[in-house]
């Protein structure tokens, strides 16, 4: 049985590449790196119970698996190439496999990623995926390049994920409108679109980049940790959606949008001269940004309410281990 699911992944994730010499089906992958090139690396896990709840559709869980180390390589700048996924199953379940595997692939075809391996076993559903991407030498974003005086941006909405898993945990009886609203919102928990295009647009023009995962307040602070300076951030300035906006009024949307994880949009710096530059670039990939805050003389992140006051926080970001 399990030779089997291996191949029916294999039949639905398979992506000619040049550079994939051998993949699926030995000991080992057969990789080429591209002249010229640097490799990216980066792996996420996913465990149910913890990162996504019970009796979520196979096909999202394909889809999101993929999506948010996709995440992690544009956060880097980075153009993804091959993935390998470790499947733990609590059993044989081909149904699970299918939908699994026909979401991992429709993401991965936007991007020609090619899945080059892997590993099944049994035990309590967890999901571990592996890219590999490229960046031209010395270009590939970090962390830890901000300087004083870099204004900082967002691509995309904030707090949508948070509220549909809120939605998802308890959801009410709504009118027909409300409940579109707020599938729009789930859809964001559970589809996420990573900002490759962007991350790869970045190169040479942002001094730092995070994903937004674990939330802004966290992934903003270690930017500011990794380039040891601080961070200056306007609340009222935070991107939200009409669907958030409505759904749970001006305050809690706010706080949704600072604390809550699974954004997987982009935080990077931009030195004030180059901003106009990075706005007609993201425009031009129709990627929409937003100036939050300034990088100050310091340490972490220092929120400020429209009348410059300190901003009450009441959600600060996900800790795997609190």
């Amino acid at each position: 049985m399990e030779f089997r699911l291996i191949d029916r992944i294999r039949e639905l994730t398979g992506q000619p590449r040049d550079d994939v010499k051998l993949g699926i089906g030995d000991d080992g992958a057969v990789l080429a790196m591209p002249a010229g090139r640097e490799l990216v690396m980066a792996i996420d896990t996913m465990v149910e119970g913890t990162h996504f709840l019970p009796g979520t559709a196979a096909a999202d869980l394909g889809w999101k698996s993929l999506a948010v180390n996709l995440s992690d390589l544009a956060a880097m700048g980075a153009e993804p190439a091959w993935a390998m996924l470790a499947l733990t199953l609590p059993r044989a379940d081909a149904d699970f496999v299918e939908g699994f595997a026909e979401g991992f692939a429709q993401l991965a075809g936007r991007y020609r990623l090619a899945l080059v391996g892997g590993d099944t076993t049994g035990g309590p559903l967890c999901l571990s995926v592996a890219v590999h991407g490229f960046v031209p030498p010395g270009q590939a974003l970090t962390r830890t390049g901000a300087r004083i005086g870099d204004e900082v941006m967002v691509t995309g909405t904030l707090g949508d994920a948070v509220a549909g898993l809120f939605a998802l945990r308890d959801p009410p009886l709504d009118d027909a409108h409300r409940a579109a609203l707020r599938q729009s919102l789930v859809d964001r928990l559970t589809r996420p679109e990573p900002r490759v295009a962007a991350g790869i647009a970045l190169r040479g023009l942002a001094t730092a980049c995070v994903d937004i995962s674990d939330g802004l307040l966290a992934d903003l602070g270690h930017i500011c940790e990794g380039s040891r300076v601080g961070a200056e951030l306007e609340a009222s300035q935070l991107p939200r959606s009409a669907a958030l906006r409505e759904l749970h009024g001006d305050d809690e949307s706010l706080q949704l949008a600072l604390g809550g994880g699974d954004n997987y949009e982009l935080c990077f710096t931009v030195p004030p001269e180059r901003v106009a530059q990075v706005q007609s670039t993201l425009a031009g990939i129709g990627c929409p940004m937003t100036r939050i805050a300034r990088i100050v003389d310091g340490a972490g992140v220092h929120v400020r309410a429209a009348d410059g006051s300190p901003q009450a926080i009441t959600m600060k970001g996900w800790e795997h281990f609190a």
